[in-house]
């Protein structure tokens, strides 16, 4: 049976805990962030808990590495 190949893109976007769960970072923080508040910039830093139980599935299929 051939290798677990790690989609890249999504090793990069997410992140596994110590307890196993999926993290992600908040959408829309690219760009054209200096004119926001700064509270609203400090919430761009947080690290957010995926809840919806199929995409923390599709993550863990996708990207088997983060669970090494």
């Amino acid at each position: 049976m051939p290798k677990m190949k790690t989609h890249k893109a999504t090793k990069k976007r997410y992140k596994v805990t110590g307890t196993g769960k999926v993290l992600r970072m908040k959408v829309r923080r690219s760009h054209l962030r200096r004119k926001k508040p700064k509270r609203v910039r400090r919430m761009y830093q947080r690290y957010l808990t995926v809840t919806h139980k199929g995409t923390a599935r599709r993550v863990k299929r996708s990207a088997p590495s983060l669970w090494d």
